[in-house]
């Protein structure tokens, strides 16, 4: 495959739903003021999760939503959590890329989406019905059927173009936006929707419990005292076109997607090397896409789950590159969402893009006494730092060894 001509990709459009708030605007409000939103639901095995807002799933809230309007409201009942989740996040995305959706039919639309729940581990109760020699109605079944995320986004917004669901683990929604970005080089597509969307399962949280890596309080990333992570649930999405076409159609460029990287590091099934070395690999490959050095990054907006291994082997990462520690702030925004799996890496690519047009990164929620042993500092709770640059990096760590990462510049706007 020939290299792809250089045409700067741009973010046009940012939408966001978690726990830390309904929007864009609230969630940036949440992590400002320093306070976890988490909301424990009734199973008890729901250990301090990171609940998005119950509106998703109010019937009038899906019904002010353009894109669900000319839905049947049967249908809309039977669109999965992550699938709202998404829509939610893409309606706030579009809206702010000023694309309606008669205008963005006319285009061909590339679909990316990470997840790793994809609300297909909601079907205990008819395994239980069916291994017990029973006949349960086979509605879950046929559900997880026509629930590709990617799949049934594009049907709902009546678009065509490449679509893909990038299931790998913590690095899904990140690796999404990575692609999308490919896409847009080669041509593929014209606009690409692309980030991730992960709803709370009940199966995920059982096994992150048995792994033993989930926080019985609100999770404390870098913090001396971190005992592990929270699982939480929501949708991060950009719309991304490139840099030539939106300002051709007079759209508002919010930023670019300069650079991203993937690397392995082969270490441990759930564990990431010690060393952080496949996300240094991941940062270097971003970095040289984006023609950029380590001088030239603001911030990092780290993977930051606050379980030990993690916490250390990032922070050791980011030293042992050669980042400057009087001048690089880092931070984890998973204490005031929880850790989204899939959905994380859009997430912190949208938060990462608004921090760095604020010009002010706010601290690490839940960070209050930052581990001393670290190589490098991290931005605790009640601190903020003026960036010193427009360009930053969003980074993702995956079971499996997989970690991933952007480099994103603002545009101040």
């Amino acid at each position: 495959m020939s290299t792809p001509p250089l045409s700067p990709i741009a973010v046009t459009g940012c939408g966001c739903v978690s726990a830390a708030g309904i929007n864009c605007a609230a969630a940036m409000q949440t992590i400002r003021s320093g306070l976890a939103q988490n909301t424990l639901l009734s199973d008890s095995f729901f250990t301090a999760p990171f609940a998005a807002p119950c509106f998703l799933v109010n019937e009038q809230a899906t019904a002010d939503n353009s894109i669900l309007a000319g839905i049947e409201p049967e249908v809309v009942r039977r669109l999965n959590r992550t699938i709202l989740l998404a829509l939610t996040a893409i309606e706030e995305a579009l809206s702010q890329a000023g694309i309606p959706l008669d205008k963005l039919r006319e285009k061909r639309v590339g679909i990316a989406l990470g997840t790793t729940v994809g609300c297909t581990f909601h079907n205990e109760e008819y395994y239980i019905d069916w291994k017990a020699g029973g006949e349960p109605d086979t509605a879950p079944l046929r559900n997880y059927f026509a629930s590709n995320l990617a799949e049934r986004i594009q049907s709902i917004l009546g678009v065509q173009g490449p679509r893909v669901v990038i299931t790998n683990a913590c690095a899904s929604g990140t690796d999404a936006i990575g692609l999308a970005k490919s896409w847009l080089e080669y041509g593929f597509c014209d606009i690409a929707i692309a980030g991730g969307a992960d709803e709370i399962s009940r199966i995920a949280c059982r096994g992150f419990k048995s792994l033993m890596l989930v926080s019985e309080k609100s999770c404390q990333p870098f913090d001396t005292d971190r005992q592990g992570l929270n699982l939480g649930e929501g949708a991060g999405i950009m719309v991304l076109e490139t840099v030539k076409q939106a300002s051709a159609e007079q759209r508002n460029i919010l930023g670019v997607i300069r650079g991203y990287g993937i690397g392995g590091d082969a270490h441990h099934p759930t564990a990431p090397h010690p060393q952080g070395r496949g996300l240094q690999q991941a940062v270097s490959l971003a970095l040289s896409d984006a023609a950029a050095g380590i001088g030239d990054i603001a911030m990092i907006n780290a993977h930051g789950t606050g379980t030990p291994a993690n916490d250390k082997a990032e922070t050791t990462a980011i030293s042992e590159m050669g980042f400057d520690a009087g001048i690089l702030p880092v931070v984890s925004t998973k204490g005031a969402t929880g850790h989204t799996l899939g959905a994380a890496g859009g997430i912190e690519a949208v938060f990462t893009l608004l921090a760095l047009n604020e010009g002010k990164l706010s601290g690490t929620v839940g960070c209050v006494h930052p581990d001393p042993t670290f190589a490098f500092p991290v931005l605790k709770q009640d601190q903020t730092a003026q960036l010193k640059g427009r360009t930053g990096i969003s980074q993702s760590l995956a079971f499996g060894g997989s970690n991933s990462a952007l480099v994103i510049e603002g545009s101040g706007k």
